[in-house]
């Protein structure tokens, strides 16, 4: 079993490469060759949860593993465990708090690339963190990005975040997405972060910062008005999606969600499509796999 570091993972999974691993995990999802669990939750008295998800892709299966605690400096590190799908070997111990920013900036760059307009030029980031910097690299990679406006509530961390990505701070969530043709959302909102009357026909939306139930960036009108709102794993949306969830109330009325897997590749610039992202444990898996195997080839 070998041991990837952090720094290891920066050099072997570069995004374009992800993006494409991506591609590979969903066209496998369509023709059932793959498994993926849900990540479930154990919650303690102290505040303290451990997550975990599993999922076998190709020759591989791996899960995940971390643990947080909101008093106690929110997420602490992520580890993924590499196997082989044959014989159950273990394969890689790996860090992963910078292979999950790759994969769920690679998911995103992946459903842009099926599903928004490919004259893009355009790009509105809500959020300032080190998800929204995988967000913009992702992008970037997909589409003809020429401007990227980005906002969040921390004034400070916006400048910083714009000055390092070559990005422009704006004074508003409004200011950032009107007229936008991508709409990134990366926060620890509980609450909307933008309005529905902000985002013109033909914008792609792609929200990642809520997957608890209660908590959510989009507003309902958004989510039940948009022509088209896709979710990685539908099971796991149905536990998490605190976007989704919370707008249709429990209506169990989901007739504009459909999963990457399904979708019918094309951009439709008379609706709103909308990303909502989760993270499964298959993107982890095939995002592992491309690690290992380069990292394997090294002397």
């Amino acid at each position: 079993m070998i041991h990837i570091s952090e720094s290891d993972v920066l050099r072997l999974l570069p995004m374009r490469g992800c993006i494409d691993q991506m591609r590979l995990v969903f066209d496998a999802i369509r023709i059932g060759r793959t498994i993926n669990q849900p990540r479930r939750r154990l919650v303690l008295s102290t505040g303290s949860v451990l997550h975990q998800m599993a999922g076998a892709w190709e020759k591989y299966f791996a899960t995940k593993i971390y643990s947080s605690n909101v008093r106690h400096g929110g997420l602490h590190e992520m580890i993924v465990l590499l196997y082989d799908a044959e014989t159950g070997k273990p394969l890689a111990f790996i860090e992963a708090n910078n292979l999950s920013l790759i994969r769920t900036g690679a998911a995103t760059g992946y459903a842009v690339e099926l599903l928004a307009n490919p004259d893009a030029e355009i790009l509105a980031i809500i959020g300032s963190g080190s998800q929204a910097r995988a967000q913009v690299e992702a992008i970037r990679a997909a589409r003809p990005i020429r401007e990227v406006r980005v906002w969040s509530r921390h004034k400070e961390n916006t400048r910083k975040f714009a000055e390092e990505l070559n990005c422009t701070a704006v004074e508003s969530a409004e200011d950032a997405v009107r007229g936008a043709h991508i709409v990134v959302t990366a926060t620890t909102a509980k609450e909307p972060v933008i309005v529905a009357d902000w985002v013109s026909h033909g914008t792609f939306v792609a929200a990642m910062g809520s997957n608890v139930a209660n908590r959510r960036e989009l507003p309902e009108d958004l989510v039940k008005s948009a022509g088209l709102v896709v979710v990685d794993d539908m099971d796991q949306a149905r536990v998490e999606a605190g976007d989704l969830l919370l707008a249709y109330n429990g209506t169990g009325s989901w007739n504009n969600v459909d999963t990457l897997d399904n979708i019918t590749p094309g951009y439709d610039p008379s609706r709103i499509t909308i990303f909502e992202s989760l993270g499964i444990a298959v993107e982890d898996a095939a995002a592992a796999a491309y690690v290992y195997e380069r990292a394997a080839m090294l002397p």
